[in-house]
């Protein structure tokens, strides 16, 4: 038990640390077309994104899958520009809104890889820090959800911000700060 909890706990830090901004900002954009009324297409659509992500952990942890850390980290920010114009252009409500949100995942998950088969590889069992891993992922990506959401109910209240000013403004931001990520890490 206590392995797992470690395991949790990681991956709690993973989505919530500081420098889990490219996970925050993904998960902004993901969510900027939804409200607390849509609360069960969140958790969907954000399980969608951990399962990507366990999947690419899973195949890294059994070395069947291997990626140069500076496209994975050059594709990350790039993730979060296409959901942000996603959100602009199309509104971001869409049926491929969960196949983007799994895609997507896989392309996360990518960027903690190395870094898990690292210390899987010390484990007789690769399950339990992989299950412990992402339901901390996950509980962590619920709880910046339900943070989102709370902000975003208190700003269209106090300030009558209409849902598509929401989405406007919170999905130009993340996309802009992921496409300056994106820049500062081009590996090209």
């Amino acid at each position: 038990m206590e392995d797992f909890l470690f395991y949790l706990k990681l991956g709690w830090a993973h989505i919530i640390s500081l420098d889990a901004l490219d996970h925050q900002l993904f998960i902004l954009a993901l969510i900027a077309a939804y409200s607390f009324k849509d609360f069960k297409k969140l958790l969907i659509l954000v399980t969608a994104f951990t399962v990507g992500h366990c999947i690419t952990l899973a195949l890294s942890s059994f070395d069947m899958i291997r990626v140069k850390s500076s496209w994975i980290e050059f594709l990350i920010p790039c993730t979060i520009v296409i959901t942000s114009l996603d959100n602009i252009f199309f509104r971001g409500r869409h049926s491929y809104a969960y196949y983007f949100a799994l895609f997507f995942g896989l392309i996360h998950g990518l960027g903690f890889a190395n870094t898990a088969r690292m210390m899987v590889a010390k484990e007789q069992s690769v399950a339990i820090p992989l299950l412990g891993f992402n339901v901390g992922l996950e509980l962590g990506q619920i709880g910046l959800v339900l943070i989102i959401l709370v902000i975003y109910s208190i700003l269209t209240k106090l300030t009558k911000l209409k849902p598509r000013d929401w989405l406007l403004i919170s999905s130009s931001a993340a996309g802009a700060i992921a496409l300056q990520m994106a820049v500062e890490r081009m590996p090209f």
